[in-house]
């Protein structure tokens, strides 16, 4: 039997499975709010080059033509 991915408790609840109580449940879903599940990206360094080369800084985009 798997064991709850919040608290490690060996027994879990089949109405909050994985958890094993509501409180996981929350925590886990506490953590998905805040970003604390989020994957790091790493640039990659070809794009960032062709930004420079035109002009364009960090975090910045392309105007669309009007």
């Amino acid at each position: 039997m798997a064991s709850c991915p919040i608290c490690r408790k060996a027994d879990a609840d089949p109405k909050y499975k994985p958890f094993c109580s509501r409180r996981c449940s929350d925590v886990d879903l506490q953590r998905w709010f805040t970003g604390a599940y989020a994957i790091p990206v790493a640039l990659d360094e070809g794009a960032q080059d062709d930004d420079e080369k035109e002009g364009l800084g960090a975090g910045q985009a392309e105007k669309p033509p009007l």
